[in-house]
């Protein structure tokens, strides 16, 4: 099974790993062709940061942000669209724009209407377990037993979804690497893969620079030199069951999961 690559367009002043690169509609549109190129499969794009502590942004400059990103690639790419996004309003103008898929880092929580709204635009979700907020999540994360805590929410997230109304096919699971986690729990979380893949929903793994790197490795202090750890982890989830992988190195990240492919091919 081809494990696909989620190319990560950040159009933020304030990401984590890439904030104000692409912070301009052409800069955004020009990298995101570049992910394509290198073999993107999806392009998540979104408008509003949610690294740790991060504030967050209005709705319309979150639309201003991503729907003229998501207009331009769609009119040059027939390829899919992913909008990285909690708002139900984001989702809408998006999917408007080009975009077939909503990655809530809330599991369409953030709002009363987010699970209605989800069905009305029958689009692919993805669920995305977090505790709390991004800018408190990180603030001592606790849990009795993260993986079954973890797998027994996005379960009943994925529920709520199909009664909403969102067909059960087009639903996808994210454990939350890093969203009010600590590096113990991360670490089970992507050991244990296979438990949440066993609910039967697609699973998105994205672990792509992340501070868990440098958690396990203390020289990886800046996101760009998190570039070995990112594959690691990329390799570890496709391994463990995930249907799709986020990433900020498209062309590194295709490249190793074809050699993986190649090795599980010969066995």
């Amino acid at each position: 099974m081809r494990v696909q690559v989620m190319g990560i367009v950040n159009v933020t002043p304030d990401s984590f790993s890439d904030g104000g690169r692409w912070a301009s509609t052409q800069a955004a549109v020009d990298q995101a062709m570049r992910l394509v190129e290198q073999g993107a499969a999806v392009l998540d794009i979104g408008g509003e940061s949610t690294r740790p502590g991060a504030e967050p942004v209005g709705e319309a400059e979150e639309i201003d942000r991503v729907a003229p990103v998501i207009a331009a690639v769609r009119a040059r790419w027939d390829g899919a669209i992913s909008v990285d996004t909690m708002k139900p309003a984001v989702a809408r103008a998006a999917v408007a724009a080009g975009a077939g898929m909503w990655n809530d880092v809330t599991a369409l929580s953030h709002s009363a209407d987010s699970l209605a709204v989800a069905a009305e635009l029958g689009c692919e979700v993805v669920l995305m377990h977090m505790r709390g907020e991004p800018r408190t999540m990180q603030a001592d994360p606790r849990y009795g037993e993260v993986v079954g805590e973890v797998v027994a929410y996005l379960r009943d997230r994925a529920e709520a979804a199909v009664a909403a109304g969102v067909a059960r096919d087009r639903i996808w699971l994210d454990p939350g690497i890093g969203f009010g986690k600590t590096l113990a729990h991360n670490m089970a979380l992507t050991a244990r893969l296979g438990e949440l893949v066993g609910l039967g929903f697609p699973v998105l793994y994205a672990a792509s620079r992340k501070r868990t790197i440098q958690a396990v490795d203390a020289t990886a202090v800046e996101a760009t030199d998190r570039l070995g750890g990112s594959l690691a982890l990329a390799l570890e989830g496709a391994r463990r069951g995930a249907r799709m992988v986020r990433v900020h190195d498209v062309r590194e990240t295709v490249q190793a999961l074809k050699l993986q492919a190649a090795v599980a091919a010969a066995e």
